[in-house]
């Protein structure tokens, strides 16, 4: 795990000031790799390439980058791992045998660009992984991401300068960057509490999709302005129709089977590493099947963190320890306080560089930041939700076959009614229930939710929109800023599905799970360097797991079917089974609380008509409001809260 940066100059290009600048924009990512650094240079190119080293495997000065390539034609930074990269060595010494220098995933996949090609290495990989290679013969610079979007790779063009880097905070490092905000974007922030790819919030400045690459010939002919067009070398689409036609004809015993040995071997490449590791354990479904099956392949106690509230109905951390003792791990396990939040917040617009808004960002950098006195490597069960039909809105779309059967009329009635009761007032009623059932938090702003979809939605393209939405026309809270179109706008809700489940896993694993899941948790661990793995996104188990019947999946109203079945071969039934909570923070009492004072000052009404993005009466109607209890404004507030704090840091 590391981070890489660099840029290209048509004109004026000196190799002195160049290398300087280079190593001034890695510097500003070192908390992705404080081990080593190093910077290359063509001066007659106009390319300058840099990286930073968190050393997982080979920690020798073999795996040093930029890496230069056997032959001296390509020249890699390179952010990630490669999990298969032994099978793959083993391969291309079939072609011809060579003499290693050591043994690097880096110097793997250089082999592999000159023997296959670029696109066919990135096709054989099995990994994460963020990519710059310079091709000194054909004067052409590529750019990689892999296939989920695990590793982040920002580019575009300032002035004339091509930039690109693992995090903004990199290309702001270059004199020629010129940071514009693109109010136009602010909507698409509000409404999905993230900014979706391609977009960034600056003009100019794109994240590379998931699963695809990018050329630029860098030669005399090339234009600054051409549009450059992203090449897709892996696409879940094409997986999904694939499973969808071609299904999993097993039995339940062999999808079971199946399921645990794909998993197995998907955790034992990813527990490879020449440095401590561990694990994340909340006690949920994901973490527990990932730490089981790690623990069923390691001689010693897995190392594993979870984290806890004092707050009832966001504590985790007792069925996090229940797991830990069943499973014999080394456990750790720390309990986070609104002072812990606090301390924790004025980080936040630096570490994620761009406005970012999943609260639960909070708990992940705190349980990070804990596990990383232990271990350099840790584990997460990120992605289980969207490929084995994890989250309450698919429950949600299961009973749409028969809400969409009554009236949309009545169907609108029925959300007004919920909605003018409103949150708090639901949310007493559930505290009263909450004493004799157990019930998930937050479920008068979840009923809330739900009626604002009933109230909209009239198919499931709708509900899915609406679901996904924090709020329905952000342009009304923003001044002169226009909503732009996004891939599930265009084309993702135009797809054809037998069942509305398997709409919505689709949408979420393109859009909500790279955009959303995993930066938060590559922006909170690297900012303290912590290598963080997923093996749920190994792409064995995405094919397997969509070429499962959904039946395997949700069945009986119950979701995750199968990764429970695999789960309790490890973990006693009773341990696992209880109301789904997710990985949130009290948010909403906090800011009635100890944050006010702290909220109060960013959304100060002069303030907002002094910085003019906002539409400040709307603002400041939400704030008192949620101040009062009249309504849970929790999320949006969080979104400009975060949107404020962010802005705060670019002064």
């Amino acid at each position: 795990m590391c981070g890489l940066t660099g840029f290209w100059q048509a004109k004026n290009f000196s190799a002195g000031t160049a290398s300087i600048i280079a190593e001034q924009m890695a510097d500003r990512i070192i908390h992705r790799g404080p081990d080593d650094a190093g910077i290359w240079v063509d001066g007659d190119s106009g390319i300058a390439l840099a990286h930073r080293r968190l050393a997982i495997v080979d920690l020798s000065p073999a795996g040093h980058q930029p890496m230069v390539s056997s032959s001296g034609r390509y020249v890699l930074v390179f952010n990630g791992e490669i999990y298969n990269h032994l099978s793959l060595r083993a391969e291309l010494e079939k072609i011809n045998s060579r003499n290693w220098r050591g043994h690097s995933d880096t110097e793997t996949l250089l082999s592999g660009f000159e023997a296959w090609g670029i696109e066919a290495t990135l096709q054989k990989t099995v990994g994460m992984f963020a990519i710059a290679l310079w091709d000194r013969q054909e004067k052409t610079l590529t750019l990689a991401r892999d296939r989920m979007g695990e590793k982040p790779l920002y580019y575009g063009f300032q002035n004339s300068t091509f930039l690109f880097g693992s995090e903004l905070k990199a290309l702001k490092a270059h004199p020629d960057f010129v940071g514009e905000i693109d109010r136009d974007v602010i909507c698409l922030y509000l409404r999905h509490c993230y900014i979706p790819a391609p977009y960034s919030i600056y003009k100019g400045i794109h994240k590379l999709l998931p699963g695809s690459y990018l050329q630029l010939p860098l030669n005399q002919d090339f234009n600054p302005l051409t549009t450059l067009t992203p090449k897709a070398y892996w696409r879940l689409e094409d997986v999904v129709e694939k499973g969808l036609a071609q299904p999993f004809a097993g039995s339940d015993t062999e999808a079971i089977a199946a399921l645990d040995a794909q998993l197995k071997q998907s955790i034992g490449l990813q527990m490879m590493a020449d440095v401590p590791l561990g694990a994340f354990l909340s006690g949920g479904i994901d973490s527990s099947t990932i730490v089981a099956l790690m623990q069923a392949q390691s001689s010693r106690p897995v190392k594993t963190f979870s984290i806890g509230f004092s707050e009832v109905g966001y504590n985790e951390a007792e069925y996090a320890q229940a797991v830990a003792a069943h499973l014999k791990t080394d456990h750790t396990e720390l309990y986070v306080s609104p002072a812990d939040s606090m301390q924790v917040i004025p980080k936040l617009g630096n570490m994620y560089d761009e406005p970012f808004a999943d609260s639960s960002q909070i708990p992940t950098f705190l349980v990070a930041q804990m596990a990383r006195e232990h271990v350099t490597v840790s584990l997460s069960g990120d992605a289980g939700d969207e490929l084995f039909c994890g989250y309450n809105r698919y429950i949600l779309a299961d009973q749409w076959s028969k809400v969409s059967k009554v009236p949309f009329g009545i169907r609108q009635a029925t959300g007004r009614l919920i909605s003018k009761i409103g949150p708090a007032a639901w949310e007493g009623i559930f505290q009263q229930v909450g004493k004799v059932v157990d019930l998930p938090a937050n479920m008068g702003q979840k009923l809330d939710k739900l009626a604002i979809r009933l109230e909209s939605a009239d198919r499931v393209e709708d509900l899915y929109y609406s679901s996904v939405s924090e709020i329905k026309h952000p342009e009304q809270v923003l001044i002169n800023a226009k909503e732009p179109l996004t891939w599930l706008v265009k084309s993702g809700l135009n797809m054809s599905f037998s069942d509305a489940k398997l709409h919505m896993m689709y949408l979420d694993g393109m859009t909500y799970l790279p955009g959303d899941i995993l930066t938060k948790v590559d922006r909170a661990a690297m900012a303290v360097s912590l290598e963080t793995r997923v093996p749920f996104l190994d792409q064995n188990i995405i094919e397997l797991a969509w070429s499962l019947p959904l039946s395997m999946k949700f069945r009986g109203g119950q979701t995750k079917w199968l990764l429970r079945q695999v789960l309790y071969q490890y973990v006693p039934k009773q341990l696992i089974e209880r109301p789904k909570t997710g990985f949130g923070i009290p948010l909403g009492e906090w800011l009635r609380g100890p944050l006010r004072d702290w909220a109060e000052g960013l959304l100060n009404e002069n303030r907002l008509h002094q910085e003019g993005f906002f539409n400040v009466s709307f603002v400041r109607e939400l704030w008192q409001e949620h101040l009062l209890g009249k309504c849970n404004g929790q999320v949006l507030l969080w979104n400009i809260l975060m949107f404020q704090a962010w802005l705060e840091g670019e002064r």
